[in-house]
């Protein structure tokens, strides 16, 4: 039962949180860019002021998978290199971020290989 709970509370925070995206995009005028940039810094000023914790354990990869996770991450990795030295600080956020941003990169390459874009009409 408890497994299923995990997942019910990640499916919600995950769902809240691109249910807030999504009323941000239609609402406002801001790109779909914007708002992934606010919610990486929401993830970057969370893990900063320790609230990012809480919220993850609570919801699990509902927060983590994200964008705001990325974030996170990159917090976590200069905290840990900022232990050693100004250089590892800005080194160490890179290394925490290198298998995500490799698989991203690696995947959109393959799709973008596989499948015919067409520009969105407005």
């Amino acid at each position: 039962m408890d497994i299923f709970l995990g997942y019910v509370k990640a499916f919600a925070i995950g769902g809240l949180v691109c249910m807030i995206a999504q009323i941000l995009i239609n609402k406002t005028k801001m790109t779909s860019a914007r708002i992934l940039v606010m919610f990486l810094l929401l993830g970057v000023v969370l893990e900063f002021v320790g609230a990012f914790k809480f919220i993850e354990e609570f919801a699990g990869a509902g927060i983590t998978i994200p964008i705001t996770g990325f974030g996170s991450t990159i917090v976590k990795g200069a905290r840990e290199g900022a232990k050693i030295g100004l250089f590892e600080s800005v080194t160490y956020g890179f290394r925490n971020m290198a298998a995500g941003l490799t698989a991203a990169i690696f995947f959109g390459f393959f799709f973008a290989l596989i499948f015919k874009s067409h520009s969105k009409k407005v």
